[in-house]
């Protein structure tokens, strides 16, 4: 069966559905694809904002919600007030997810709404992903999964239905740059934000700066390497983060790649 026809059915087996939606690239898709599959009232569209997004998704997610006429809440949440989350052990998702899981069930309940849908598909399964567990305890459903949806299959799907989420650059909450067991906090969240929009003003568009206490360790795409060979650009950005409080300034040969922190925990 047609992976989207088989994903349309899932939703509308689903009858109606929350929609946890960030404004990226694969909750995009999953929240038009339950537009097109169920009434307008039986889809609702929730973000949520806090230190660990930048503004700049929030503001993407109100765009892309408007430009579809979808129902949608913004709600704020404030991980860093859990200590479990704050401490950042290696199961940190599943105290974010756990809240977030949490609200959302609550706002399900409210408005009569059946079931929570979230945007993993079937390349997540490839990664560490501790939040599955918060999925399992409030019964999240994961449609792009169960449809055997792949990264690349929501991009090419996003394209053909001209999407214009389709070739943006995939999101990650601003945690995920900070090695786990080292303390996560405003000022160190608000440090990555500003200095991954600095490198993307740079003409960069895939980017992660990974806080190693004072070192930055920036992950571009591999052709975006070379760029760094221009010793102007390069003192450029390594100027701009020093200045942001970063002692050291590094670039990775590996390149950008999803969940690099949990590389670690693989090698234990």
């Amino acid at each position: 069966m047609n992976k989207r026809k088989k994903l349309r059915e899932i939703l509308m087996g689903l009858d109606s559905v929350v929609v946890a939606f960030s404004g990226g690239v694969d909750s995009s898709f999953l929240l038009k694809a339950a537009i097109d599959a169920l009434p307008e009232k039986n889809v609702l569209a929730v973000t949520a904002a806090s230190e660990t997004y930048t503004d700049s998704e929030l503001k993407q997610a109100k765009k892309f919600a408007r430009h579809l006429g979808a129902r949608h809440r913004i709600i704020y949440t404030n991980e860093l007030r859990d200590r479990n989350f704050a401490r950042n052990p290696s199961d940190r998702c599943y105290y974010c997810k756990k809240e977030l899981f949490g609200r959302l069930k609550d706002i399900a309940r409210k408005q009569g709404m059946r079931f929570i849908v979230d945007a993993s598909n079937l390349d997540d399964k490839k990664d560490y992903r501790p939040g599955n567990i918060a999925k399992k305890e409030f019964n999240v459903k994961s449609p792009l999964r169960e449809a055997g949806i792949t990264k690349a299959d929501i991009r090419n799907y996003s394209k053909i239905m001209r999407l214009e989420t389709w070739d943006m650059p995939s999101m990650a909450c601003l945690a995920s740059r900070v090695p786990y067991g080292k303390r996560i906090n405003k000022g160190t969240l608000k440090k990555i934000e500003r200095a991954e929009d600095f490198v993307k003003r740079q003409g960069i568009r895939q980017v992660r700066v990974r806080c190693h206490e004072d070192t930055a360790r920036i992950e571009v795409e591999q052709k975006d390497i070379k760029k760094f060979l221009n010793n102007r650009f390069c003192d450029k950005i390594i100027k701009h983060l020093k200045a942001l409080g970063f002692l050291y300034v590094v670039l990775d040969l590996e390149g950008y790649r999803t969940g690099s922190l949990n590389e670690g925990l693989k090698q234990k």
